[in-house]
């Protein structure tokens, strides 16, 4: 059955602001039918994320609609009861948010919040709900189905929380399901598992879906058509295969064309800053890393890849001093540094510095940019005054933004790449030697990754920085990496300089890696589910 299941006609949203309304969407329009899946692309800030709200009849706060119409299988939602719209959301509109760790009550056990919705809505009995759960579950590939409900969200790992979201919003069988960059921050292989098992879900039941994302080749696998969005407007729709074939507008052309960066070779003969020699850790008895050494490069970059908890993090918590190693130690230039960031002086603290994935939460909300950067600058290197003034001006310039517009902004004024360019700031007004890099670059869209990338490389160029780049993107590790470690349960695998890593023969967790990065090819991820045996996903031929 494929008659249409919601209709949107010039819809309009405003944000209001320091000056008034603005708008944020400016008059789109779109129809998907039952069962059908719809890709929303666009850099950040092009509305993909407020569009899909907004077929929930959904606004958030300071937000309005200003215009046009959203109809959801005959009701018109923008201007219905809000009752109308509750005893909807949930039942026959579920949405599936891009952080599970943020969405799930960490109070409750994971079987708890599932069955909450569909015993409330009187759909199903608790022994009901529970049965029908664990049967979600196993359609959703979790380990141990009959038990994981009885886990807390923080005892499982993201990608499995991930999959236990999109059970729990396929609770009440609804008809439409809003998924809003639901693979964004997983590692390769997770991904993989995810989008099969969400794929394999939405398909058996029938479900239509607004897929938000801003990576192409993941919608490429998803979506039967793609809607390009760009400041709050369609730049071109077609069916995906069209799309990806023939992309008609060049703003669509940039997106396709946004990872053929590549940062210049280097000199591999440059002396070691830092070596991690046979360095093991445990968070209380759990052990977490095996005996890993490392060595980082002055002027280049080393970037750590791997899965979700191959220690990744953990080592660069062991580098920085925030995790004492229980056993091994780490030289910064030859000279042992004491294990915990306690013992070591403001110098050795200055060399290393950290930039963390989540802007969001690094940056305090209530400091303006000015005590955010500055406060750095005067606790490592003393400046006060004018000097500091004019290093908080240099530093913002540096990283491409203009001191004068945002020097007194707070971080909740800030797009989440200014966000990123900020802690760059921030770790650069220490003036360090090494800058390790957290998975940076993993929540911001395409293009703005990109530029962060294309920054990073710029100030490396320009301050001989050396860089550790921890990433689970293998086109970020193709894009600036000079030397790869690929970690694994806590132990380097392989290790070397980047063409002799990446270049066959790979190791054998290397090729898994590799063969898990997404490709601009509907047929992509039924060819690897086929050839890894996994699940009961979607056989042959892509969507689209």
């Amino acid at each position: 059955m494929q008659d249409t299941l919601l209709t949107i006609r010039d819809l309009h949203v405003d944000g209001q602001s320091d000056d008034g309304w603005r708008p944020i969407i400016k008059g789109v329009s779109l129809s998907l039918r039952r069962g059908e899946v719809l890709g929303l692309i666009g850099e950040s800030g092009a509305g993909k994320s407020t569009l899909g709200l907004a077929a929930m009849g959904f606004r958030r706060d300071g937000c309005r609609f200003s215009g046009g119409s959203v109809h959801f299988d005959g009701i018109e939602l923008t201007g219905a009861p809000r009752q109308v719209r509750r005893e909807l959301r949930s039942t026959r509109i579920a949405y599936v948010a891009q952080s599970a760790a943020a969405s799930f009550n960490p109070a409750y056990r994971i079987l708890r919040q599932h069955c909450e919705f569909p015993v409330l809505r009187g759909r199903m009995t608790r022994a009901e709900a529970e049965a029908d759960a664990v049967a979600l579950y196993r359609r959703m590939r979790l380990p141990d189905p009959e038990e994981i409900g009885f886990r807390y969200p923080h005892q499982v790992s993201g990608g499995q929380l991930q999959r236990a979201m999109t059970a729990m919003a396929m609770g009440c069988r609804p008809d439409l399901i809003i998924f809003d960059e639901p693979t964004t921050a997983l590692d390769v292989t997770t991904q993989i598992e995810v989008l099969s098992a969400i794929r394999d879900a939405v398909k058996s039941f029938g479900t239509a879906a607004i897929y938000v994302s801003h990576d192409l080749a993941v919608v490429a696998q998803m979506a039967d058509r793609v809607m390009v969005l760009l400041r709050g407007e369609t730049v071109e729709e077609a069916p995906t295969r069209q799309m990806l074939a023939a992309p008609q507008q060049d703003y669509t052309k940039s997106l396709w064309a946004v990872r053929s960066f590549r940062a210049p070779a280097k000199e591999v003969e440059a002396p070691v800053l830092l070596r991690a020699e046979g360095i093991s850790a445990s968070y209380g008895k759990a052990p977490v890393l095996f005996g890993v050494d490392l060595e980082i490069r002055a002027g280049r970059t080393t970037t750590v890849v791997g899965e979700s908890g191959s220690g990744k993090s953990t080592l660069a918590r062991v580098i920085t001093g925030l995790l004492p190693p229980t056993q091994g130690r780490v030289l910064f230039e030859g000279a042992a540094l004491p294990p915990g960031f306690r013992r070591r002086t403001r110098d050795m603290l200055r060399q290393t510095q950290i930039i963390y994935q989540m802007a969001d939460t690094a940056l305090n909300p209530r400091h303006t940019v000015r005590e955010l950067v500055g406060r750095p600058i005067a606790f490592y290197r003393g400046l006060t005054g004018r000097a500091q003034e004019e290093e908080l001006r240099r530093l913002l310039s540096d990283i491409e933004m203009d001191p004068d517009v945002y020097l007194e902004r707070c971080p909740a004024e800030l797009s989440g790449g200014q966000k990123q360019r900020i802690g760059i700031a921030r770790a650069l007004a220490a003036d360090p030697r090494l800058v390790i890099c957290d998975e940076i670059t993993s929540a911001l869209d395409q293009l703005v990754a990109e530029n962060i990338l294309k920054l990073l490389v710029r100030l490396q160029r320009e301050r001989g920085l050396a860089y550790m780049f921890i990433t689970h993107d293998i086109a970020t590790v193709r894009a600036i990496a000079d030397d790869v470690v690929v970690m694994k349960d806590g132990r380097v695998v392989a290790a070397g300089p980047r063409d002799v890593v990446m270049n066959p023969p790979h190791a054998p967790y290397t090729e898994l890696l590799l063969s898990s990065e997404p490709r601009m090819d509907p047929d992509w991820l039924s060819g690897v589910i086929r050839e890894r045996g996994a699940g009961t996903a979607e056989g042959a031929g892509g969507r689209g």
